[in-house]
């Protein structure tokens, strides 16, 4: 059992801490709890480690979030993992802060990383973990927004909540997508 896990972000130091890279964030932890590094290979940064028995990919997109999709679909067929076993980590305006859902299928909600996955993939059925980070912003200001680092009465949940979502993450590989929305979305 092989599966593709996919951390949307924006490549460059600029970004590194912001909303918008949370997908990046998390696959770093993933990493690092897996005692696993990142190398740039096509297309991303990519790793990959043992879990129960099953073969974790990870990759973290160097194209820019509006490309995402391009990268997506290289590994999955350089790795020839099926849709079913990827998982794109995403944040989501949708979803209050403290709050990350795991869906097997959605819209691109006007995200550009899953758009570009969408129109790679010909659809949107595939498993996406949502890290919520409101929609906390003046309007017309979303792009400042998402790519502005998290707040201050923020940043100290975000260590348990990246390890939520790494036990989501392994509850994917484990049980798939519609048991790990059972047992984690509340």
């Amino acid at each position: 059992m092989k599966y593709l896990i996919v951390g949307l972000g924006n490549m460059g130091h600029e970004y590194a801490d912001t909303r918008h890279n949370i997908g990046f964030m998390i696959a770093d932890e993933l990493a690092k709890k897996a005692e696993v590094s990142f190398v740039n290979l096509r297309l991303a940064y990519y790793t990959e480690f043992g879990f129960k028995g099953r073969k974790v990919y990870v990759i973290k997109p160097t194209t820019y979030m509006n490309l995402s999709g391009k990268a997506l679909n290289y590994w999955m067929q350089e790795l020839k993992i099926p849709v079913e076993n990827i998982l794109v980590l995403v944040d989501d305006l949708a979803i209050p802060f403290g709050k990350v859902r795991i869906k097997p299928k959605g819209s691109s909600a006007g995200h550009n990383g899953l758009k570009s996955i969408e129109s790679v993939l010909g659809g949107s059925n595939y498993a996406r973990l949502r890290f919520g980070i409101s929609d906390n912003f003046p309007k017309g200001r979303q792009v400042d927004y998402v790519l502005s680092g998290f707040d201050d009465d923020e940043r100290p949940a975000l260590p348990a909540l990246i390890d939520r979502s790494i036990e989501m993450i392994e509850s994917f590989v484990t049980a798939g997508a519609e048991l790990t929305m059972t047992r984690f979305n509340k």
